[in-house]
């Protein structure tokens, strides 16, 4: 008898959806990672849970506007030369998903995943006892200029034909909704159904509390290396041998650093992001807001004003960039008026394959491999509902999400 019926790689929102997915219905599981669950690249979002967010980034904008993006000062978007020269393929790869036919049929995928979001979701925080720390409030986007309020019209009817409610808001309307806006606000849009979490990491800690309650297991450790057999699965980690019906694989983007899962045949890149923490600032937005032409969010946590968003590709090992946290300073500022020197500051890595979408199922070369990474963006909105269908794989179950668009073995390009 294995000593586990799953054992799963990786604490993050992912990670810890699915574990505690699976022992909701009563397996035997195991959770290994070397850092406290949420600790990663899960602590340091947008705290939003962005059921909208299905336009990738992959857009075709990228490749009109790529010369801006790129040398422009005040970009949302940066590249390491030395590393798109290392990962040419990544790159021509994920600049061939940014053409148009591409990526609506990314954003159809991504729509229809998180169409089932809040299902996944949900039961995960009732069952951690966490409905304080969700608040109903939407998200509103705001446009600056009145030639980027017109170029997002093609974006939001895209969103609004996938199925994503949104409402039209007026700039008087968008400063009483938030008051402390100190741009000229040329259009605003709400996406009332979307919600967002007063702080993430406490979530994960809360869901990590529920999970060990109900028998889970866990270990302060990486998983190593994996040994997929016809009868279960041979898991190193800390030392030591471990056996188990079935393995995840939910490491985020250092998923490709476990021997024998065979996830350093896929093409798996970060996307790193930032953010800045000013504590007492709070109050200046009641609800995440995006500004669409600075790329960033300002989001009100339990502990601050949060700052969030931007791409930075560069190597998952590559030190932090200054610029791209002055950046957001500056951005800050001019959206919400002058802030005090922030409290902290974070660089956290977004896993990301070339076509934005997130690798969900089970591994070619196994069955008893799972694998769930990649979830770029948007892992903490898609992570219940990826915990779920990871769970009914591993049952045997045939999930009610096509998850063909989301295989391991699909061409990426």
């Amino acid at each position: 008898m294995a000593d586990y019926d799953i054992a799963i790689a990786g604490a993050g929102a992912v990670g810890m959806s699915c574990a505690l997915w699976a022992q909701m219905r009563g397996h035997r599981v195991l959770l290994a990672d070397p850092n406290p669950p949420g600790s990663g690249a899960s602590y340091g979002n947008a705290c939003t849970l962005a059921t909208y967010a299905c336009l990738p980034v992959n857009a075709p904008s990228v490749l009109t506007g790529l010369p801006g993006l790129m040398f422009a000062k005040d970009s949302p978007l940066s590249l390491s030369y030395a590393h798109a020269l290392r990962n040419p393929r990544w790159m021509l790869s994920f600049l061939a998903n940014c053409r148009a036919a591409p990526s609506r049929r990314i954003a159809g995928h991504l729509a229809d995943l998180l169409a089932h979001a809040d299902a996944g979701i949900n039961p995960l925080i009732e069952a951690a006892g966490a409905q304080d720390l969700v608040v109903a409030r939407g998200q509103l986007s705001v446009w600056s200029t009145a030639s980027a309020a017109e170029a997002a019209t093609a974006d939001l009817e895209q969103r609004r034909a996938l199925g994503v409610p949104w409402r039209e808001v007026g700039p008087e309307e968008a400063l009483e909704m938030e008051p402390g806006l100190r741009l000229p606000v040329k259009r605003a849009v709400h996406f009332h159904a979307a919600r967002h979490l007063r702080d993430p990491q406490e979530l994960i800690t809360r869901m990590h509390r529920a999970f060990m309650e109900l028998g889970g297991a866990t270990l302060r450790a990486p998983v190593e290396a994996v040994r997929a057999s016809a009868t279960g699965v041979e898991v190193q980690a800390d030392g030591q041998s471990l056996t188990a019906g079935r393995a995840v694989i939910a490491g985020g983007a250092f998923s490709k650093r476990i021997e024998g899962a065979g996830t350093d045949k896929l093409p798996l890149g970060t996307e790193r992001g930032y953010h800045l923490m000013y504590e007492g600032e709070a109050h200046r937005v009641t609800r995440p807001v995006g500004w669409g032409e600075a790329g960033f969010y300002a989001v009100p946590h339990a502990q601050g004003l949060r700052l969030t968003g931007t791409v930075e590709i560069a190597a998952l090992e590559a030190p932090a960039n200054p610029r791209r946290l002055a950046y957001i300073a500056r951005a800050g500022a001019e959206m919400l008026g002058p802030l005090p020197d922030p409290d902290s500051d974070w660089l956290g890595f977004r896993p990301t394959l070339p076509d934005s979408l997130p690798v969900i199922g089970p591994s070619p070369q196994s069955d008893r491999l799972l694998y769930a990474f990649g979830h770029q963006h948007i892992g903490l909105t898609l992570s219940g509902i990826t915990g779920r269908l990871i769970a009914d794989l591993a049952e045997g179950r045939q999930p009610n999400v096509d998850l063909s668009p989301f295989a391991a073995d699909r061409a990426f390009a």
